[in-house]
């Protein structure tokens, strides 16, 4: 039993920690709002668009819109014995409204929410685009003093190396001199 316990403990705290995580409270609350404002949208266009519409077209409502593939069959007594079959198409261009309706709306929600975002985060960027150029500075100034290091290491070296060559130069003249002397 203490096992058992144990476990539902360890079940319970991870599910906490879960349930307790940013992401998943953020997308528990954009159900909720994603169903209100549906409901809301629905009856936008249910009970202000569609009667517009049904307005303009001599009285007919947009739900009756359809496409009638077999009429209903009724018995002499008056009963439905086999069902009407028709494509709805008035319901579903009513679907499609919806569906503009609440695309467009979240597309400028997001679009306002990702602008004051970009406001927000102005003073943020601005010290990291700082902190990169002074970085960037800093880099610039240690290659631009090794590369005056490496000059002038390189000009040592090559001073060096013009007195070696001059000191060959002498040592070859001298030679020489000794050679015709010791020719005479």
């Amino acid at each position: 039993m203490k096992k058992i316990a144990e476990k539902g403990k360890g079940f319970f705290s991870d599910f906490k920690k879960f349930i307790m995580k940013g992401n998943v409270l953020d997308l528990a609350v954009a159900v909720v709002i994603g169903a209100a404002f549906n409901a809301i949208t629905n009856g936008l266009v249910k009970y202000i668009i569609t009667p517009v519409m049904t307005y303009f077209t001599s009285g007919v409502s947009i739900n009756e819109w359809e496409y009638v593939l077999r009429e209903a069959v009724l018995n002499a007594e008056g009963a439905v014995e086999v069902e009407k079959i028709s494509i709805q198409y008035g319901l579903w261009l009513q679907a499609i409204i919806d569906f503009i309706i609440i695309a467009v709306s979240i597309f400028v929600v997001v679009r306002i929410i990702k602008g004051m975002e970009a406001k927000m985060n102005e003073k943020e960027l601005a010290q990291q685009e700082a902190e990169a150029a002074a970085k960037k500075a800093a880099d610039d100034e240690a290659a631009a003093i090794k590369a005056a290091e490496d000059a002038e290491k390189a000009a040592k070296e090559q001073a060096i190396l013009d007195e070696y060559y001059a000191n060959i130069r002498a040592q070859s003249e001298l030679l020489r001199e000794i050679s015709e002397k010791l020719k005479k």
